[in-house]
């Protein structure tokens, strides 16, 4: 396992938002794409989530995860759209083969109550 430093995990802002879109678009069969609201100072900026297979729409519409969001943005599918932030989750199964990971469901971290969108992760 690489470490880094204090300073560089720092660099790292994680924020809270809502999913107030979700959709597959006609180009993916396992990427999501979903619009995030991030509070006010961040505005909704779009995630692509390769969670489709285990998880639809609906599961995620209202709720509310964890996001990366001072990443550079990637382009995503053949309409070269831009995925602004990263959804945090979790990947059970370090220890399983490569087609043994890829049928085990990525765990969505779930907030034990709501806090206002934007609000930073520490």
């Amino acid at each position: 396992m690489d470490q880094i430093s204090f300073d560089e995990f720092s660099k790292i802002d994680i924020r809270i938002g809502t999913v107030i879109k979700a959709e597959v678009p006609t180009w993916s069969h396992w990427v999501m794409k979903l619009e995030v609201d991030l509070g006010e100072e961040i505005g909704i900026k779009k995630a692509f989530s390769g969670i489709m297979k285990f998880y639809k729409p609906k599961d995620l519409i209202g709720k509310q995860f964890p996001f990366v969001i001072n990443l550079v943005p990637k382009t995503i599918g053949p309409e070269k759209e831009l995925s602004e932030v990263m959804m945090i989750m979790a990947s059970p199964g370090d220890d399983l083969s490569e087609s043994e990971a890829e049928e085990t469901s990525p765990v969505l971290f779930q907030l034990q109550s709501e806090v206002p969108n934007g609000t930073k992760v520490r």
